[in-house]
């Protein structure tokens, strides 16, 4: 079979794998689309320290089931799903606390360990997130929104909140759609114009054009007293150091966005605003939720992408937004020829 590998940083092809079958417990899911996100394009540049080389990228993806293994029921032959890429160790303390999307030891696809942007892929039933009726391309973008759902879930945000995401590409959109969707007042923040007419559709009530006096922006929009939710998607220091200036004494942050490397923030803001800072990983069963979600109708998440390719075309593609980030917003990779 085909796959992406990215065998060092800035070299990408796609090369011959064995074919798998699935095992006791798992399914052979013929791949039909994988996005690609930031953690690809870190994995590409050399910036992941998480991922070794050569490795096979892909963690959000969608397909069809057509092999079961043992222990499987057959029932999932032919069902369509996403899945959730996340693999956990089930002793320590995050998973004794029913926390999985926390472990220690966890190992994401495309990541720690080779992913699915490949023709066909073995994984844990238990992993599926089926549907029978959202297309595959939309099912391929369950797994970034949820993360971002994760964030709204992590900071309890409610209909009374008004929430301020900093960041409005895939997992800030899927915190926008996630907070509009609980009936929260939605503030999206980003520097691209394209993003933020994107936020707007999916729920956002206000936006902010984050090269123009943004603290004044915010104090305009939410009467002097700040957001009571900020939601950090974009993992910058500046970002970081942004949420907690601008958030409402007594709000929260959710810090999503991954940063490597020491932050210097005014601290007495901590104590002073007396604020509550929740980190937030990955996702847990947000997936089934999104997909829900999805299938409301309420939200198009095909508004994110804004480059289609073929699998052959992919590690171009790669270069090619490597080259050009800012024109790049959500890439969805043909995996078996669907359209």
């Amino acid at each position: 079979m085909k796959a992406l590998s990215i065998d060092r940083p800035g070299v990408a092809q796609i090369v011959d794998r064995v074919r798998p079958t699935a095992g006791p417990g798992e399914v052979l899911l013929q791949v039909a689309f994988a996005g690609l996100c930031g953690t690809d394009l870190s994995a590409f540049l050399g910036k992941n320290p998480l991922v070794e080389y050569p490795r096979v990228i892909g963690h959000e993806i969608s397909g069809r089931v057509i092999e079961t293994g043992p222990g499987v029921d057959s029932a999932w032959r032919g069902v369509a799903a996403a899945v959730s890429p996340y693999k956990n160790c089930g002793a320590c303390p995050a998973c004794r606390l029913g926390r999985p999307n926390a472990c220690r030891s966890n190992e994401t696809l495309g990541v720690q360990r080779d992913g699915a942007l490949a023709e066909y892929a073995a994984v844990p039933a238990s992993r599926l997130v089926p549907s029978a009726t959202l297309p595959l391309d939309v099912l391929a973008l369950v797994e970034p929104f949820s993360i971002g759902m994760h964030a709204v879930r992590r900071t309890e945000v409610t209909s009374a909140d008004t929430v301020l995401v900093l960041g409005c590409g895939g997992v800030g959109a899927g915190a926008i759609a996630a907070a509009s969707a609980l009936g929260a007042r939605v503030i999206g923040l980003d520097l691209d114009t394209h993003k933020l007419e994107q936020a707007r559709r999916l729920g956002a009530a206000d936006v902010v054009d984050g090269r123009n006096d943004v603290a004044g922006q915010v104090h305009a929009l939410t009467g002097g007293d700040g957001p009571s939710v900020v939601i950090e998607a974009v993992g910058s220091a500046a970002t970081y150091r942004l949420a907690l200036e601008l958030v409402a004494p007594c709000g929260r942050i959710g810090c999503v966005g991954w940063l490597k490397g020491d932050v210097p923030l005014e601290a007495r803001l901590i104590v002073l605003k007396e604020v509550a800072i929740l980190g937030s990983r990955n996702a847990t069963d947000e997936l089934t939720a999104v997909v829900a979600l999805f299938e409301s109708g309420t939200v198009d998440p095909r508004a994110l992408v804004t480059h289609r390719v073929a699998l052959d075309e992919a590690p171009a593609m790669l270069g090619q937004w490597a080259a050009a980030p800012q024109a790049v917003g959500k890439i969805l990779v043909s995996v078996s020829g669907h359209s």
